[in-house]
């Protein structure tokens, strides 16, 4: 089996694959720190509460955004799976060109997502990532990845703005039945989510007109993206699964 691991800001997420199929799934939050033999022990239980044996993980690949956490992380699973984890950075076989000015900056999750986007759906394809941010990476037919736009997450504004007003509290992120808000938690909730709502459109279709792709997959991924996947037909695909997948095609083309 593969335990393929993404490491976002504010996520752990893990996933057990056999073969390309996707056998379970959990997460950890990533901001507790954590030592080698906590990591090692927690994701230990984790596996064997999903009903299999560490001793059945023959590889694993990890991404990972935050650097304060891999010392402990990789230690822990040298130490407890006895496998070197496969990093992906610069150097790794993805099957994606990153043609932008500067690749070395283009973080390891959104590589990932790429890949995973453009070898399930094809190119050229926009790929969209609710996460701690929300981002927007573009893919051509060639799989060459061109661009990328990077807004504020949901939770991020959320939080800015309990956190920069005195008078505004801490809202659950949901989107009311109408923008025509009447009291301040719906009203933060309706400038959030209509606003994500409006922003994506707009993004995808600036990204349309200045790309020429008029025949562009728009592909989805992220927490809060089945959310404005419902809300908008401008998305063609919600994949809650990508990262983990794209981890597994890396994973794939770097054995061979």
């Amino acid at each position: 089996m593969l335990l393929a691991i993404d490491v976002g800001n504010t996520n752990i997420t893990l996933g057990l694959y056999e073969g390309k199929s996707l056998k379970g799934h959990f997460r950890l939050t990533t901001k507790i720190p954590r030592t080698s033999d906590e990591y090692g022990t927690m994701i230990s239980d984790l596996i064997e509460r999903q009903g299999m044996k560490v001793s059945g993980i023959t590889g694993v690949i990890i991404a990972s955004v935050v650097p304060g956490v891999m010392h402990s992380l990789t230690s822990s699973i040298v130490k407890y799976f006895k496998q070197e984890p496969l990093i992906v950075g610069p150097g790794t076989k993805t099957g994606i060109k990153v043609a932008t000015k500067n690749p070395r900056e283009i973080g390891s999750d959104r590589i990932v997502d790429a890949v995973a986007a453009y070898e399930l759906y094809g190119g050229p394809v926009l790929v969209l990532d609710y996460g701690t941010a929300t981002t927007y990476d573009l893919v051509t037919k060639e799989g060459h990845f061109v661009a990328g736009i990077t807004a504020p997450g949901i939770r991020i504004s959320a939080n800015a703005l309990s956190e920069g007003a005195a008078k505004l509290p801490e809202i659950e992120i949901v989107k009311p039945d109408s923008i025509l808000a009447q009291d301040t938690v719906t009203s933060m909730q309706a400038g959030l989510m209509y606003g994500q709502i409006g922003q994506t459109e707009y993004i995808i279709k600036q990204v349309k007109k200045e790309s020429g792709y008029d025949d562009l997959k728009v592909v989805a991924t992220g927490g809060l993206g089945r959310t404005i996947y419902d809300e908008t037909d401008m998305i063609d695909e919600y994949n809650m699964d990508l990262t983990l997948e794209g981890l597994r095609i890396i994973y794939d083309k770097n054995r061979q």
